[in-house]
């Protein structure tokens, strides 16, 4: 796999942070800040080689909102499902994964990381095939929190599915569809969420086999929430479950 092209101080912090492999770093001629300096510090500590360069030198590595910081990194490692289950079953009891069935849009899957990483949960699963890139979008909206949790990239889901319950985590999906509320069902015990497109939700054959669903109340004539906002909102019902 090609390397990634991250923007953004945060993002690159984040890379130092975790230990990621780094090529290379490019940051803007001229920018003093406290923040640039921050990340020139650990550049240095951690060894890494970077240049200043002039504005159009570095609008041919990134277009987008990049701070005066661009980098190239090793591709984001994935996991293989079961040995990710059985590690995360050797540290709880109540494990947390979130599962993600159609959502092809990169800045949604960042923020969804995002909130995964705030509310502890343990694994995010995504198909090989129909699911959002790991790119630089997707690691500037997480705020590096692709770092943080660990992604699983399966063949189908289906098969992802039937492994979860074969360990007894409960599999909820999460759709309008459901007559039950967020709010009734019982997140204390192991369970993995299921989150379907905006557009098409959860797909029919994934839907079937899924244990329980669950939909958030709405009081208007809006028929769905944006995806990473819905998981925000369910992921903090857990928690307050699980802390209550």
């Amino acid at each position: 796999m090609d390397q990634i092209t991250i923007y953004g101080i945060h993002a690159i912090l984040e890379a130092l942070r975790n230990d990621k492999p780094i090529e290379k770093v490019w940051l803007l001629k001229g920018i003093k800040n406290p923040q640039f300096d921050t990340l020139i510090r650990a550049l240095n500590e951690r060894h890494v080689s970077f240049s200043f360069v002039p504005t159009e030198r570095l609008q041919k590595f990134a277009s987008k909102t990049h701070q005066g910081a661009v980098a190239r990194i090793a591709p984001v490692q994935t996991h293989a499902l079961e040995p990710l289950i059985e590690n995360t079953l050797s540290k709880t009891t109540t494990p947390l994964f979130v599962i993600l069935d159609g959502i092809t849009d990169a800045r949604n899957f960042g923020a969804i990381l995002r909130t995964a990483a705030a509310t502890g949960v343990d694994g995010v699963i995504i198909p090989q095939s129909g699911s959002a890139p790991i790119n630089g979008d997707t690691i500037k909206t997480s705020a590096g929190a692709i770092f943080k949790v660990p992604i699983a990239r399966v063949a189908h889901l289906k098969d992802a599915l039937q492994l979860l319950q074969a360990y007894d985590i409960a599999t909820v999906g999460i759709t309008e569809k459901a007559t039950a509320l967020v709010y009734d069902e019982d997140f204390k015990q192991g369970i993995a969420l299921v989150m379907g497109a905006e557009d098409k939700g959860i797909s029919k054959g994934l839907f079937n086999l899924l244990q329980t669903h669950a939909k958030l109340p709405m009081h208007s004539d809006i028929d769905s929430l944006n995806v990473s906002v819905a998981c925000a909102v369910v992921l903090y019902e857990v928690v307050r479950q699980r802390l209550s």
